[in-house]
């Protein structure tokens, strides 16, 4: 059986990469699986274990860290976020082609893990800074102060675009699509 891929889509906050993996996802001749994050998170109603996110305590997250069972692992607000390798791993060895959305930090860390040639690699482009900007002030959901920190964060992170196989521009959602699952397709038909 052929071996599935681990693709990578990043890019900073508010570039689109939630709306874009759902479209993505939402066509079935990639054989995409997004891949689930473990969390020390408190689960959320109506969220299922193993579903949403593999919930898990901080010893058992601790523990995951400490036995290199994490590609990537971030701490937000008190709380950790991690992508299993393991699981990962067992999805590809079944020829999936699993997915991680993850912000530019994660796939750093994971190209340090794996090189950055094992990770079919996409950086998401704003049109501009002033549309990421504009994009951000639009979900009227963060202090001025919150939004200056994620567009300085946004500066630093498309410095590391060159890091990454692909730079796909995210002007119109549909061609961002198109241009991501022609790269996908690519890639897959490409692959040993």
């Amino acid at each position: 059986m052929k071996k599935g891929l681990l693709i990578i889509l990043s890019g900073p906050s508010g570039v689109g990469k939630g709306a874009t993996r759902e479209k993505i996802m939402a066509n079935n001749d990639l054989k995409l699986f997004y891949s689930i994050s473990m969390t020390t998170r408190e689960k959320r109603p109506g969220e299922v274990d193993g579903k949403d996110y593999f919930f898990v305590s901080k010893e058992e997250f601790e523990r995951n860290v400490k036995n290199g069972n994490l590609l990537e692992h971030n701490t937000f607000v008190g709380n950790s976020y991690g992508t299993p390798k393991d699981k990962v791993f067992e999805l590809m060895e079944q020829g999936k082609n699993v997915l991680l959305e993850i912000d530019v930090n994660g796939a750093m860390q994971v190209f340090e893990k794996l090189g950055h040639d094992l990770p079919v690699s996409i950086f998401l482009m704003p049109p501009s800074l002033k549309e990421l900007e504009d994009r951000i002030r639009g979900r009227s959901t963060e202090t001025e102060k919150a939004i200056e920190e994620r567009l300085n964060r946004a500066r630093k992170e498309i410095k590391e675009k060159d890091n990454y196989k692909y730079v796909v521009v995210n002007d119109k959602l549909d061609e961002t699509v198109r241009q991501i699952h022609e790269i996908i397709e690519n890639e897959i038909k490409y692959s040993s």
